[in-house]
């Protein structure tokens, strides 16, 4: 490892030594990192073109795919991060712009004050069901179009399940 950068990272740990598997897993390792990122920024950009087809456009795909994933739940900030239907760091941001514009109702939860609990207005729902439509269309096609069929995406949520995991434990367990 670079001296420096030891200097910086004082319990940075020494790689193992590579290996022939090793090298041929990494291309593909970092392969599958760019392609994930790329699908979500792909995915915001379908959402988008959606959006301006029907011309809603107060309302930005980030935002957009926020009211789908909360749909007829209620829930807090913090749970639509840990639940995984939001992957950004400015979750309480695009709240307070959908609550602003008419899209979310808050309210204090009854059980704990401190926390505000989100939901859907008529205006949120009518977004929701357009990326509903949306997703409902593209199941139609995907098989037919795409040539992914329900077998294909099994194995590649299986996959992208144990990636995640991995992932999970990389950091609870320091690895």
């Amino acid at each position: 490892m670079n001296v420096a950068l030891k200097a910086r990272i004082p319990h940075a740990p020494e790689l193992p030594a590579a290996t022939e598997a090793s090298d041929q897993l990494k291309p593909l390792y970092l392969e599958t990192l760019n392609r994930i990122e790329r699908l979500h920024r792909q995915l915001l950009d379908v959402i988008k073109d959606e959006l301006e087809r029907v011309r809603i456009r107060d309302v930005n795909s980030v935002q957009a795919l926020l009211l789908f994933n909360i749909g007829d739940a209620e829930m807090t900030a913090g749970e639509l991060r840990s639940r995984g239907h939001y992957l950004g760091s400015n979750v309480s941001y695009n709240l307070k712009k959908l609550v602003d514009m008419g899209y979310i109702n808050h309210a204090r939860s009854e059980v704990d004050r401190r926390s505000v609990r989100v939901r859907l207005t008529e205006k949120g729902r009518i977004v929701h069901r357009l990326c509903a439509s949306l997703f409902d269309r593209h199941t139609l096609s995907v098989d037919k179009v795409g040539g992914i069929d329900a077998g294909t995406f099994v194995t590649l949520n299986d996959s992208l399940r144990r990636l995640e995991r991995y992932w999970a434990d990389q950091i609870r367990f320091r690895l």
